[in-house]
């Protein structure tokens, strides 16, 4: 017995994401509420993800370190704003070994406390600055409304943290890491994002300057997909990071924080994906491309599984990660639709006409049906496989930019404002204040998202209060 079709997205788009991230054995729900298992499918998407990330880190020098999963309460009451603004998320150990500790214990929520005591005995001098560090680890938030690869109490991700002698420095790799996540966002995940600096009010725990990326999902709400802080000095100042400055003078260090997360699948997963299931860009896909072989009979199969094995050997010299679905017992539907649903880019089919012919069927998983399904020669076969995933990135990337465009309304009202988050992003003049921004949430379930680093210049009237405005910013409800 088949499986029930997914919900629409027109219809329910949440239960399509709910069904579609277990039906793709991407991850399950863990015994523990509101904790995710994830699958392997689903983590060799978040290593090709990790892998991408990776390169860029450490081609802007950063090295990868680890840090203690547990840090002493203490620390985190150092810096006010950051205990404050973490306080109802944290879990507290408070015995171990069956013995209460003398002092409790936090399960990380992030890092800057433990890598700011740490930096403290590191940094002794202008000499040992710059300090670029990042680790992969998870982290736990104690969340009451959880969603598998959103938001959940335990997730992964990584986080950059590093130390700088000046405030221009710091501001420098804050600004960098953003871009760094813009890059990969765009030219990898096909998100077409909007980078910007967070109003004071959606500011991190503890940063004099937060940035994000924001990026449109499939249903119109946003969701920030990557964050980077230029922590000023009140992390330094918390946990004493000071150093001998050239002009023999002790001053505190410069620190900056960024992360971005297993969130990122689910955004993935929101802008791409259709009714089918998954559709996942080329470049961070665990498989590029699926080979179906089809036979009916034993000498059929001999014949078609030659030609399979050629052409994986071939595919994979290529550098395409492919995979040969040879389950027997399966019809050859069963294993389009499975793989449809799964978001593999490209399907190779191979039948006896096809050994005949030296052709193979290619179908493209961004285009269902006919329109995306051709007849290629077999000769030359990584060559034109390797074109068609490069033409499905760029097609998923133009795609989400146009959804996207299509659907960011400039606003000069209110009322023109609770019409265009009914069906994406409203972009308006802004020069309101942490109440307004309150007083907006509370009425539309809508929040102050980003203020774009790219501006059109010039002023407007604010469209909550009417004063003059030099910037714009963009407002919409969120995950």
């Amino acid at each position: 017995m088949s499986e029930p079709k997914l919900p629409t997205r027109a219809e329910d788009f949440n239960e399509w994401y709910n069904q579609l991230v277990i039906r793709a054995e991407l991850a399950d729900y863990a015994p523990v509420r509101g904790c995710m298992i994830v699958r392997p499918y689903g983590w060799a998407l978040w290593e090709n993800i990790q892998a991408s990330l990776d390169r860029r880190f450490k081609a802007t020098g950063h090295l990868n370190a680890a840090f203690p999963l547990l840090i002493p309460k203490s620390f985190l009451e150092r810096e006010a704003s950051h205990v404050e603004g973490f306080s109802p998320e944290l879990a507290v150990v408070t015995i171990g070994g069956n013995k209460e500790l003398e002092e409790p214990l936090v399960v990380r929520p992030t890092s800057e406390t433990v890598i700011g005591h740490a930096y403290a005995k590191w940094i002794q001098s202008y000499r040992d600055l710059p300090v670029l560090i990042n680790q992969w680890c998870s982290v736990v938030r104690w969340e009451l409304r959880t969603k598998l690869f959103l938001r959940t109490l335990e997730f992964f991700w990584q986080e950059g943290h590093t130390a700088h002698a000046t405030f221009a420095e710091a501001e420098e790799e804050t600004r960098r890491m953003l871009d760094v996540y813009a890059d990969f966002a765009m030219n990898e995940a096909a998100l077409p994002v909007i980078p910007g600096i967070k109003s004071e009010s959606e500011r991190f725990a503890g940063a004099d300057r937060t940035y994000s990326i924001e990026a449109m999902m499939g249903d119109g709400k946003a969701l920030q997909s990557g964050t980077s802080h230029n922590l000023g000095q009140n992390f330094a100042k918390a946990f004493d990071i000071q150093f001998l400055d050239r002009d023999g003078e002790r001053k505190f260090c410069w620190t900056t924080s960024w992360g971005l997360s297993t969130r990122i699948v689910g955004a993935i997963i929101m802008v791409h994906g259709d009714d089918q299931g998954l559709i996942l860009p080329p470049r961070l896909a665990p498989f590029q491309a699926v080979i179906v072989p089809i036979h009916k009979n034993d000498d059929e199969r001999a014949q078609v599984m030659e030609v399979v094995a050629g052409a994986q050997r071939e595919l994979a010299a290529a550098g395409i990660r492919v995979k040969v679905d040879a389950r027997d017992g399966l019809t050859p539907g069963f294993k389009f639709n499975d793989w449809e649903m799964r978001g593999v880019p490209l399907r190779i089919e191979v039948g006896p006409k096809d050994v005949a012919k030296r052709t193979v069927a290619l179908a493209r998983r961004d285009r269902p049906g006919k329109e995306g399904k051709t007849l290629v020669s077999r000769d030359g076969l990584a060559a034109v496989a390797s074109a068609t995933l490069d033409d499905i990135q760029a097609a998923l990337l133009a795609k989400a930019t146009a959804f996207r465009d299509a659907n960011i309304r400039d606003v000069a009202t209110y009322d023109a404002f609770k019409e265009a988050i009914e069906i994406g992003f409203a972009r308006a003049w802004w020069a309101g204040d942490a109440a307004l921004e309150q007083r907006i949430k509370e009425e539309t379930k809508a929040t102050l998202r980003c203020i774009p680093l790219d501006q059109p210049g010039g002023t407007g009237p604010c469209f909550m209060t009417g004063r003059p405005a030099a910037t714009q910013a963009i407002f919409a409800r969120a995950y």
